[in-house]
């Protein structure tokens, strides 16, 4: 395993695009199956094929590709640049990457209108999204080397995964309907069993 993990740096700068894409995919696999698992019941590993396709087809690619065409654009890592990489990436991005998520899996569990979550939560969705990835970009535009951006972006996204899927599957796309379901987790748990 140790030498796995060594190899990985090395991997990602000689095969940047497979390596991203494939960290990505995982990462974000892994926040449905952390939603799941918040949930209580039992793991429907066919949702979490869902978002790993969804992941592998279309996020992990499209950030890959996004990140380098942005940097392309706005090259460097001054305040200027960096601020006009998170605009850009907030106001184009972001909705392309949050329609995409819900057209996709309504595609993939074949709803019948694949675009009704995407009319319901896609605002709540975005302004949630407002309040996460502009920190998560700052961060990943001034300090993360570009051969790594779309990896961090995908451990970032592993939260984010979590409340897509969530939002997805019970939620709104507002925090508030996530941290209510939290809340009542929590408050279920600290209760004595009842006799």
């Amino acid at each position: 395993m140790a030498g796995w993990w060594r190899a990985l740096p090395r991997a990602a700068q000689r095969y940047p695009w497979p390596t991203n894409v494939l960290l990505y995919a995982a990462l974000f696999s892994g926040g449905d199956a952390l939603q799941q698992r918040l949930q209580g019941g039992r793991a429907d590993w066919r949702q979490t094929r869902c978002v790993a396709t969804v992941a592998v087809a279309f996020h992990a690619n499209f950030n890959y590709v996004w990140l380098r065409l942005l940097e392309r654009a706005l090259p460097g890592r001054a305040p200027r640049a960096v601020l006009a990489k998170v605009l850009c990436d907030q106001t184009l991005g972001a909705p392309v990457a949050v329609s995409a998520f819900y057209a996709g899996m309504s595609i993939l569990q074949g709803k019948d209108d694949i675009f009704l979550d995407l009319k319901q939560k896609f605002w709540n969705t975005y302004k949630s999204g407002l309040m996460y990835w502009p920190f998560v970009q700052l961060t990943n535009f001034s300090f993360v080397p570009v051969h790594w951006r779309t990896a961090y972006t995908g451990l970032c996204g592993f939260l984010w995964a979590t409340f897509l899927c969530f939002s997805q599957q019970n939620g709104d796309g507002t925090l508030k309907s996530a941290f209510t379901f939290l809340r009542r987790k929590a408050s279920a748990a600290e209760r004595p069993p009842e006799k």
